[in-house]
């Protein structure tokens, strides 16, 4: 992300000042438009758009969108309205569809007017996508060839096309009614004959994504085949867009973040940590604190109803209740990682649970042997000790099954499992751990 740069800002501040539009360009034109954006991010709304204008509108659209999105924003409703129908215009189709999708749809219902109406029609496309699809993640700037020309011919052609095009290395081949027919790469018709038709070197087995696809099938079809790009298709079979790998690199990221956030028993903040309103996190953090209280307090109300003379028992619960909590935690984020990857599906859930009972028994075996040394310790006698390492035995496999079973049972009840499933282990574990370990308790020690 973008952070302001305190030694250019009163530099730039200064040309501002004095009118220098020359010296405003040269900064503009000059650096990478990331650059730009990271050393102008500390100027206000108006000094920005001012560094802009002193650029054509080809490199303010280059510029744009390295501004985080809430800037991005901010800038578009402090903007006169004669800005914004050429920079809609010159922006990647991609770039401008997620910068309208956060603004609000009166607002987009504004400013579309003031776009061409060829432009107007592939916003209004794009933004009819479902988010989190691939068409909400495609670009309709892409190259294409009909099949009867010839390789010298298609090169004169995409030499007029590469300039609107986002990507060139792949060349989607169609027909007139824009059915995808193939696709041929830049390297096969620089090195094919010059007479050679498009026909004979295309690749006619082409790996697409549906426009209503999940975001999620896209990753996994673009890492699975190694592409740079993939078609976006409709339900005739015509090219829609492509989704490139840069765009797909940022929904990983995006997924990633909001996946670690989710596993923390935090609801996804959808914006950068220091943007998130302290109102929006403090619920989003405060809704599963409050989960958790809740069965927390069920654990104390359980211990409380205990009464017995053996108080050496009491300072093994927080190892006893740890044990349980982090293997569950353990199973629970490696079968969402599996289900997020592909690596495992629903259908596998009996291998999943036999493979978590092993090595649930394994780990449980694992820490008993250290438990029942530290237990001896303590205890007044061998006899018990032995409650630790069957207890540490029990919660473990017991926390190992809960942590695998909650992401199948959520994922097939169609509900996120990397919000629900840590938190509910949780929950779950210290109840059942408590209920474990007075059960053991009393069985062993008979009072």
């Amino acid at each position: 992300m973008p952070t302001a740069n305190p030694i250019l800002i009163p530099e730039l501040r200064v040309m501002l000042a004095e009118g220098d539009t020359a010296g405003l360009r040269e900064v503009a034109e000059e650096l990478h438009p990331a650059t730009v954006a990271e050393f102008s991010e500390g100027l206000d709304d108006a000094e920005i758009w001012r560094l802009l204008d002193a650029v054509p509108v080809e490199r303010q659209s280059e510029i744009f969108p390295y501004y985080p999105m809430p800037r991005q924003v901010e800038l578009f409703k402090a903007a006169d309205r004669p800005h914004l129908g050429p920079l809609l215009e010159s922006m990647a189709s991609d770039n401008r569809d997620d910068l309208l999708r956060e603004l609000d749809p009166g607002f987009v219902e504004e400013i579309l007017p003031l776009v061409a109406k060829a432009e107007r029609h592939d916003i209004r496309m794009l933004l009819s996508c479902p988010e989190g699809s691939a068409g909400s993640m495609m670009t309709t700037e892409y190259a294409s060839l009909p099949a009867e020309i010839t390789a010298g011919e298609a090169i004169s052609r995409l030499r007029s096309q590469a300039p609107n095009s986002e990507s060139i290395y792949y060349i989607y081949v169609l027909d007139p009614e824009r059915r995808l027919l193939g696709f041929v790469s830049l390297r096969d018709l620089i090195l094919a004959r010059p007479t050679a038709l498009v026909s004979e070197l295309m690749q006619k087995d082409v790996i697409g994504v549906r426009v209503e696809e999940p975001r999620e099938h896209v990753v996994e079809k673009l890492a699975r085949f190694d592409f740079i790009a993939i078609p976006v298709i409709d339900d005739r079979g015509r090219l829609v867009g492509i989704i490139t790998h840069d765009d797909v690199l940022d929904a990983v990221r995006q997924d990633a973040t909001d996946d670690a956030q989710r596993i923390a028993a935090i609801a996804p903040l959808g914006e950068g940590y220091l943007e998130a309103a302290l109102i929006s996190m403090t619920w989003k953090r405060g809704i599963w604190l409050a989960i958790l209280f809740a069965t927390a307090a069920i654990t104390a109300m359980v211990l409380a109803r205990w009464k017995s003379p053996h108080a050496w028992l009491v300072a093994f619960i927080p190892l006893v209740i740890a044990s349980g909590g982090n293997s569950g935690n353990q199973s629970a984020t490696l079968v969402i990682t599996a289900l997020s990857t592909g690596d495992c599906r629903l259908s596998d859930w009996k291998r999943i649970l036999r493979r978590e009972f092993v090595v649930g028994l394994l780990l449980g075996m694992l820490l008993s042997v250290p438990g029942y040394l530290l237990g001896l310790a303590y205890a007044p006698s061998p006899l018990h000790a032995l409650v630790i390492p069957a207890t540490i035995l029990s919660v473990v496999m017991v926390g190992s099954l809960v942590g695998s079973v909650l992401p199948l049972v959520f994922r097939s009840i169609g509900l996120d499992p990397a919000l629900m499933s840590n938190p509910f282990v949780s929950a779950i574990v210290d109840v059942v751990g408590i209920l474990l370990y007075m059960g053991m308790a009393l069985a062993i020690l008979g009072d």
